[in-house]
């Protein structure tokens, strides 16, 4: 930047003395202009000015103006000129503009086409060539090789002039050879094993699944959150005046590989000394202190130290006081190596809901989002019921969006907005697929999940198979009569194909359900059906052929369980856990008990991966003198339960027939690594490891499990979850395919 303010030659022209204190001897502007603009519009550079016709000329606000000038951006130099005008002195800034870019290109890239690379860069045409601008994008470009695996990549940014006013950019590239990430050394470490220190690091060396997993490959940015990854777990077991030195990376002599050295100073471990709170009024300080895990001769913790503040502040916020805060004063003991804490409390007031607006909704009905809604006004606020209130209304799957705002207001009150944007509710679709359980599918559903704004649900759906027929007609009542009690009623015709026999069923079902606390839940449902069991094997054994008839269910199902899954379609933490009861006999030509406990539980890890891990126990048994029902047994086996076995192959076999017969328990465990493929599309990759079987008699049960792993793909889709998984037999026995590819949809797992 040029500045030019001649003074010397205003004093010549104009013969007044700048040293003189006499103000009104001094040189006034006249007039202000501004030269060498051609993109930039006059405004923007004038409304900068500080400067103004009828002022004493002033050095220093010129100087100032310049500055402010070349902060716009736009300009490579700026300088004032002035020249006597009028009986005073005209101002003129002299601008000279930065150039604009006209085009960029790449130059040197083979691994990835121009278009992979633009997407990584904010640098675009019509921008303006700022030298320090398109020095920031080359880093850019390095970085992404670097991330990739390139290590020795280089990117050299060139600009050329191409007309005045607009000059090019080209990225010039050396991508060189892919490098590995060879040995990853920890020195230093004495108190924490390097196991433990390379589980926290996101670099890893490069192994025969970095393909699958990732890794392997130096990034300079995920390294140096590395190193703060590793800071953090020292602190977390009481080093807090650790030091991670920055890493000694070299290349292995072929340069194909990377040793990376991490030096670490331990230091000495701090221990609690004393744990103290103060500033509580609202809440006892042994109250407090029940929240508190931190505890006297205790190893320090940062990350404790953090959940311990995060739990009094949600306490707080949970009964009325939404803006208390928690400062940890810390006090270090150098000669015993300890640390007292005390856990400093501004509670801020009780405060209650104010009002509470909705806006967005075109459909659903005002009384349909706030009957989900745990806070009403007047109420004392409670951060937990606001959040569990929009999980509630993303639950119900009737909008797009939910965002939910609060405002304090005078008098203490918390206002609370909640803006929707609506998605379709209705569904119909027309479609076919395949299972090996059923073969070939022809599909047609109508739903629709908000019928009127109302919330309720109704659907007609149809499946035609080469072993199922089903039609289906059902209704749900949300809150039955304005009450947070659940109703539905069903009608259906069903007819399937076993193995062994065929099954053709008619009935309707009635169910009310209710949530209890905060993830409780419980419903109580009749069924009546009436059931023929005909076409039976002449070779099965004789307690089939026994059944064979026309029979009537009279049954109630009972199920209650705990679910704090965060989401019913594609969860990634929480649980679910149900048991399930059915009796039938009060009534009807059958009697039999079924009961079964279903636990799965969901582990976020590895980003965006879940664990997911499921287990199953059923037990089922005939009352009254009545034999178990063939279509009420167990059959494990298939996509849903053994991924990789037929249906019914893990369970009892027909001796005449070799076929399922199912039995009268069964135990089935599921374990699955769930991670993304495209997660902007919902497509998600699994692989999983089950075991089970189902027991009538013979081997004691929990013995003989049948083992399969394997691999699948799952996309929830508009038409419901899809699922295609190929399981492998780990232990085959004769007769059985050793794998098996299954696909279904509509269910989740």
């Amino acid at each position: 930047m040029g500045v030019v303010v001649v003074f010397l030659v205003i004093t010549l022209l104009i013969g007044v003395s700048l040293e003189t204190s006499d103000a009104e001897e001094l040189p006034i502007v006249t007039a202000i202009e501004i030269d060498g603009l051609t993109r930039i519009g006059e405004r923007a550079v004038r409304e900068t000015i500080s400067k103004e016709i009828g002022e004493i000329l002033c050095q220093r606000k010129l100087s100032d103006d310049i500055r402010a000038i070349y902060k716009l951006g736009h300009f490579d130099d700026v300088w004032v000129e002035v020249e006597p005008f009028e009986g005073g002195i005209r101002v003129i800034y002299v601008v000279k503009e930065t150039p604009v870019i006209a085009w960029i290109d790449f130059q040197g890239n083979n691994r990835f086409d121009d278009s992979a690379l633009k997407k990584r860069i904010v640098l675009a045409p019509g921008a303006t060539a700022d030298i320090t601008l398109i020095k920031d994008n080359a880093a850019r470009l390095r970085a992404f090789y670097e991330y990739k695996g390139y290590y020795l990549a280089r990117v050299v940014p060139v600009t050329k002039t191409i007309r005045e006013g607009e000059v090019s950019v080209t990225f010039q590239i050396d991508e060189g050879q892919r490098v590995r990430i060879k040995d990853i050394e920890i020195r230093g470490n004495k108190a924490l094993s390097m196991r433990k220190i390379r589980g926290v690091m996101e670099t890893t060396e490069h192994g025969i699944l970095s393909f699958i997993l990732g890794g392997g490959h130096f990034s300079r940015d995920i390294m140096r959150a590395d190193i703060e990854r590793i800071k953090a777990l020292y602190h977390n077991h009481g080093y807090i005046q650790v030091i991670v030195k920055e890493p000694e990376i070299e290349l292995t002599e072929d340069r194909k590989g990377l040793m990376i050295s991490i030096q670490i100073v331990e230091g000495e471990q701090f221990r609690v000394s004393s744990v103290e709170i103060s500033g509580n009024e609202a809440f006892s300080t042994e109250e407090l202190q029940g929240l508190i895990r931190l505890s006297p001769q205790m190893v320090f913790s940062k990350e404790i130290l953090r959940e311990d503040i995060s739990a009094v502040i949600s306490h707080y916020a949970n009964n009325g006081f939404p803006f208390a805060s928690v400062f940890p004063d810390i006090t270090i003991d150098e000669e015993k190596k300890e640390i007292k804490i005390i856990y400093r409390v501004s509670e801020g007031g009780v405060h209650r809901v104010g009002r509470i607006t909705i806006s967005g909704n075109v459909t659903t009905r005002d009384h349909v989002i706030r009957r989900e809604l745990l806070l009403d006004e007047a109420d004392v606020f409670s951060a937990a019921k606001l959040r569990e209130s929009h999980r509630s209304l993303l639950d119900l799957r009737f909008f797009e969006t939910i965002d939910v705002s609060t405002v304090p207001v005078p008098e203490d009150l918390i206002d609370i907005h909640i803006e929707v944007e609506e998605m379709p509710t209705g569904f119909f679709s027309i479609g076919g697929g395949y299972s090996n359980i059923d073969g070939f599918i022809a599909m047609a559903d109508v739903a629709e999940r908000n019928l009127f704004g109302r919330g309720h649900q109704i659907r007609l759906r149809a499946e035609l198979g080469e072993r199922r027929v089903l039609y289906e007609l059902s209704f749900k009542e949300p809150w039955f009569m304005e009450r947070p009690i659940s109703f539905g009623v069903d009608i259906h015709r069903t007819e399937r194909e076993f193995a062994l026999f065929d099954r053709r069923a008619t009935g309707a079902r009635m169910s009310f359900g209710k949530g209890f606390w905060e993830y409780w839940g419980a419903s109580i449902a009749y069924r009546y059906e009436n059931v023929v069991i005909f076409n039976v094997d002449p070779r099965a054994g004789r307690d089939i052929r026994e059944q064979e008839g026309t029979r009537v269910t009279s049954s109630i199902t009972m199920s209650g369980g705990r679910d704090t899954r965060d989401s019913i379609i594609a969860p990634r933490e929480g649980s679910r856990n149900m048991v399930t009861t059915t009796i039938a006999g009060l009534g009807g030509d059958t009697g039999f008990f079924r009961g079964v406990f279903d636990s799965g539980w969901f582990f976020p890890v590895f980003g965006d991966a879940t664990i997911h891990l499921r287990g199953r126990i059923g037990y089922a048994t005939g009352l009254f003198d009545k034999e178990l029902p063939l279509y009420e047994r167990f059959y494990v086996g298939g996509i849903h339960t053994v991924r990789g076995l037929g249906f019914g192959e893990a369970g009892p076999i027909d001796p005449g027939t070799g076929e399922p017969e199912g039995g009268k328990s069964k135990i089935v465990f599921n374990a699955e690594y769930i991670f993304p493929i495209l997660a902007e599309h919902n497509l998600k990759g699994v692989a999983f490891f089950d075991a089970g079987r189902a027991y009538a008699s013979g081997p004691a049960f929990g013995s003989d499990l049948r083992y399969t792993t394997g691999v699948g793909v799952r996309w929830i889709s508009p038409i419901g979850p899809i699922r295609i998984e190929w399981g492998y037999n780990i232990s085959p026995k004769p007769g059985e395919d050793r794998s098996r590819l299954e696909f279904t949809i509509g269910a989740p797992f």
